[in-house]
């Protein structure tokens, strides 16, 4: 199936009140892995990569596989800039045959990303690629966004709908109390509900949620025990990312999870087969642990079954 405009996806799942997952990846063989769990669980699914990922894996590269398996791949997908960090980024991934951009003015004063955002959304617009933008910030680090937690902002919804009117974006990522990486918590996991429900019901669009990982438990201490040092990580607990799409979340960013659990099975491996020298055997089990991960994301997200 070719590659869907996201806005085409977001339709569906806006009135059904499910969430798409963006799946980022960082290498190219991710791609085909996302892909197949998703038709497997007959999901609509999201293909995210930062600039930083593109320049890494090569654009001619990721082009190349994505044609290839549209002719293979039966459910609809989108393939999406995350975090674009200004207007040439966004022109670039347009050119080369994305059909979803963010652009991440969030840290800049309002009228400035308002003014930023909207040139970016007149240019997509004309090519009909939806656009993502983000209001609020959110902390933490995760390839180029760093902000520190005393510096985020959470969203406040009577801005964002001013926000929305004035730069017409097609869906917003909103900061609600999530983090960007693996430390996303001291305590327990919590997200502002009434927050998400205020802005909903002002905007209508989709929203996302950033930084929603869930920090998985098993492959947390998996990863630590054999090496890792990412003592007191936590992230978004299953229970409380279901809450939050019932009040109106459509898109959830999911990066953190799939690079700890690659890291935690090859870690694993090394340490238990310390002669294996065969990439089949070090990377094969990391491939089937993170198609897991997808599938049982996929659950969570109400998506399983509505490609």
């Amino acid at each position: 199936m070719p590659l869907k405009k996201l806005s085409e996806l977001y339709e569906k799942a806006n009135k059904e009140y499910y969430a798409l997952g963006a799946f980022n990846i960082n290498t190219l063989d991710l791609i085909p892995i996302i892909l197949e769990t998703a038709e497997e669980m007959e999901s609509p699914v999201i293909i995210a990569s930062t600039t930083q990922s593109i320049n890494f894996i090569g654009i001619d590269y990721i082009m190349s596989l994505i044609k290839t398996l549209s002719n293979k791949i039966k459910i609809p997908f989108s393939l999406h800039l995350d975090h674009g960090a200004n207007f040439d980024e966004v022109k670039f991934a347009i050119d080369n045959g994305f059909t979803s951009v963010m652009i991440d003015k969030s840290h800049q004063p309002f009228d400035e990303n308002v003014k930023l955002t909207k040139e970016v959304v007149d240019f997509a617009h004309s090519k009909n690629i939806t656009v993502e933008a983000e209001l609020g910030t959110i902390g933490g680090i995760e390839d180029n966004v760093s902000l520190d937690e005393k510096k985020a902002r959470l969203t406040d919804p009577d801005e964002a709908s001013n926000f929305v009117k004035k730069t017409g974006c097609d869906s917003l990522a909103i900061a609600v109390g999530t983090s960007h990486g693996a430390y996303k918590f001291k305590g327990e996991s919590k997200l502002d509900f009434d927050r998400i429900t205020k802005i909903k019901e002002k905007l209508g669009i989709p929203l996302v949620l950033h930084g929603a990982s869930n920090v998985i438990p098993e492959m947390l201490e998996k990863c630590n025990k054999y090496g890792g040092r990412l003592q007191g990580a936590k992230g978004v607990s299953d229970e409380v990312l279901k809450e939050a799409i019932k009040r109106g979340i459509n898109k959830v960013n999911i990066d953190t999870d799939i690079r700890l659990t690659w890291v935690a099975t090859v870690r694993e491996i090394f340490s238990n087969k310390p002669e294996e020298f065969d990439p089949k055997n070090i990377f094969g089990p990391a491939y089937k642990a993170i198609k897991e991960i997808i599938r049982k994301k996929i659950i969570v997200l109400g998506s399983a079954g509505k490609a």
